[in-house]
């Protein structure tokens, strides 16, 4: 049987007897912190009916008397079974003597995926029947008492990872999927992950573990919270998006240092791969700042590292809001590969081109680009067709591919156009080599640039299914992005403002004196934490001032600071300067297993619909239910299949 590498990855971070000791499975990050390189293994068999796990025995367990339970994997020709649990497999020899007739029974006629306890002696396989890709390859079991301790049914599914399942159905049956070797090295890294966090920061350095309300009330900004109904007419708590104003609170009450695994809420709808509850790593300080919050955090992740995912290495390269869009065209760039966005305007700024022109002559135009490399060899027209067709149905721009150094038949008109000193300019600035394509567009800065960032990683999709090696999987590259705008124009209002991240968030100090002229053009001490192009981490420095956070809410973002009066009668009590970051767990351990979803990672997630489709949540409940709350639902006319909550049951 082969086991794949992260199974015995785990194996060998748990093998071994109980009471050894060991290397830890966190490599060097905690001896660098002065910790012992030592540390005693777990007791995964105390106080229960087994002496060891399935995935523990060794050559030398030989000879001793062993009791193991779990759940039977697959058996062969009624003389073997194989025996799982969550550390592993063994395999059971049955007895064939009739002295040991009730006990065959038992082994030979329970299902598969049945759960039985057996006792026998560790004995080594015969010469030649060894299976060096089993942990516990070298030995076997021989049976001399078995239980069946429950029987199992018909599965609806087979219990291995590489049965392909829909995840509607893993999802409607969650508790067997768990049972999978993925689900459970995933949960289980989880679990090391967060502990190794409670570690670094509780023991470490000093912050203290802190659960907040979940029920509070509904706050201005930020994503749509859920409501939760009281018993008071029309009043309601809110599901909070995240400990936010708690954290600052407990600031202004002297704990300079918290920390939790907070759950979170946000009714967003069904957006793909996002949850409505999630889990971050909330943390606040007092008397910090940027620095200091980054190192804090790049601390934590090295020391939490799984050792077998390389070492991290700090400090993170860092780049401003302004930098990360020009070049990579987004707020949260993946790094492990280049195609970076070039400014090619002054190459054009005498060019005939017309369309070109035009787009020079605005405010803010530019002529931008980014080179494919390989281009001309591994995408067909039909794929610059479509990416062409992309640009104009999602950015209403014109996008061209320009060949500069290879002939073919499909070259964009504008090629011709291009003078031939513009080309060795365009040749040297690109860095253009054989076979590379160039993919050119004219117009707004920032729209320009969006609009290459996502061609940049579509093209790195075309290329990758084609074999080109761009983003390597085992690569973990983090980045620090800052200098974000404070304030958005409001999409449905340009001429209002809203936060850009959240309205605690202070003002950079080099901009404080724009916010009463020019607030649109304040930057923010807020900071994320990218990796590999996902967005793990976000955090700022806090507004600490009453008066100031008053004038942000009420004249600059025309908030009601009735809904924060609290919060801004607490500031006015010897608030403390503070600061903080939240890391979303779901997704650093999706990206650290290497899943394809963060629904991967989360032991009971929800649908991308925001469905349980394990017990067929949300639910309706009778309208008796419902007075004691002073609500009542109102049905639109053509919904009456909703009412009945079998009809969520399903979903592809």
């Amino acid at each position: 049987m082969h086991f794949p590498s992260w199974m015995r990855q785990l194996c060998r971070g748990f093998s071994g007897p109980v009471g050894w000791t060991a290397q830890p499975a966190w490599g060097s990050p905690c001896r660098s912190l002065g910790l012992s390189s030592h540390r005693r293994l777990p007791e995964f068999s105390s106080f229960v009916a087994r002496t060891n796990t399935c995935g523990e025995l060794r050559s030398s367990h030989l000879g001793q008397e062993v009791t193991l339970c779990g759940w039977i994997q697959y058996r062969r020709q009624n003389i073997f079974l194989v025996l799982r649990d969550f550390h592993g497999l063994v395999q059971v020899v049955i007895p064939q003597d009739e002295s040991a007739a009730s006990v065959k029974k038992i082994l030979c006629e329970a299902p598969v995926e049945s759960v039985v306890q057996v006792s026998g002696t560790v004995v080594a396989r015969p010469p030649g029947q060894e299976n060096p890709k089993m942990p516990t390859g070298e030995i076997e079991i021989r049976v001399k008492t078995a239980e069946l301790l429950n029987s199992c049914k018909k599965l609806p599914f087979e219990i291995k990872d590489f049965v392909k399942k829909t995840e509607a159905l893993r999802l409607q049956y969650r508790y067997l999927d768990l049972r999978s070797f993925q689900m459970q090295y995933n949960l289980r890294l989880r679990s090391q992950m967060v502990m190794r966090m409670r570690e670094y920061l509780c023991n470490l350095h000093g912050f203290i573990d802190i659960e907040t309300p979940t029920l509070f009330k509904k706050t201005p900004g930020g994503a749509k919270e859920f409501l939760v109904p009281s018993r008071e007419p029309g009043k309601f708590y809110s599901l909070p998006q995240s400990p936010q104003q708690f954290k600052q609170l407990l600031m202004i009450g002297g704990f300079d240092r918290y920390f939790q695994v907070a759950r979170c809420y946000r009714d967003e709808g069904s957006r793909p791969d996002r949850q409505p509850e999630f889990t971050q790593i909330d943390i606040e300080m007092s008397f910090v700042d940027q620095t200091g919050i980054q190192r804090l955090i790049e601390g934590l992740l090295q020391y939490s590292w799984p050792s077998d995912k390389g070492a991290v290495a700090v400090p993170f390269p860092s780049m401003t809001f302004a930098e990360a869009l020009a070049t990579y065209g987004t707020d949260k760039p993946d790094t492990r590969f280049g195609m970076k966005i070039i400014d090619i305007s002054n190459v054009f700024r005498n060019t005939e081109i017309g369309f070109l022109q035009d787009a020079l002559r605005k405010p803010q135009g530019a002529v931008k680009a980014i080179c494919v490399p390989e281009g001309a060899k591994y995408l067909k027209r039909k794929d610059i067709e479509s990416i062409r067709k992309f640009a104009a149905d999602h950015f209403n721009q014109e996008v061209l591919p320009v060949f500069l150094k290879t002939n073919i038949n499909w070259n964009s008109p504008v090629a011709e156009l291009i003078m031939e000193d513009q080309r060795l300019e365009l040749i040297r600035l690109m860095q253009v080599q054989e076979d590379d394509v160039i993919l050119l567009t004219a117009g707004e800065h920032q729209k320009a640039c969006s609009l290459l960032g996502k061609l940049r990683l579509e093209c790195a999709d075309l290329l990758e299914t084609k074999g080109v090696a761009l983003r390597d999987p085992a690569l973990f590259s983090f980045l620090w992005v800052v200098d974000f705008p404070l304030f958005l124009p409001k999409e449905d209002n340009p001429r209002e403002l809203e936060s850009a991240h959240h309205p605690f968030t202070a003002p950079h100090p080099s901009d404080i004196h724009l916010l009463h002229t020019e607030p649109a053009k304040v930057r923010s001490q807020h900071y994320d934490l990218v990796l590999n192009g996902n967005e793990i981490g976000g955090g700022s420095i806090r507004i600490h001032n009453a008066e100031l956070q008053h004038y942000v809410l009420a004249t600059l973002l025309k908030e009601d600071v009735k809904l924060l009066s609290h919060l801004l009668q607490a500031l006015d009590y010897g608030a403390p300067p503070h600061g903080g970051i939240a890391l979303g767990l779901d997704r650093l351990m999706c990206l650290v297993t290497g899943s394809p979803s963060i629904r991967d990672v989360i032991a009971f997630p929800k649908s991308f619909r925001g469905h349980d489709l394990m017990s067929s949540a949300p639910d309706c409940v009778p309208p008796e239910d419902l007075k004691p709350y002073h609500i009542q639902v109102s049905w639109p006319a053509d919904s009456e299949t909703d009412k009945n909550p079998l009809n969520h049951h399903q979903e592809s």
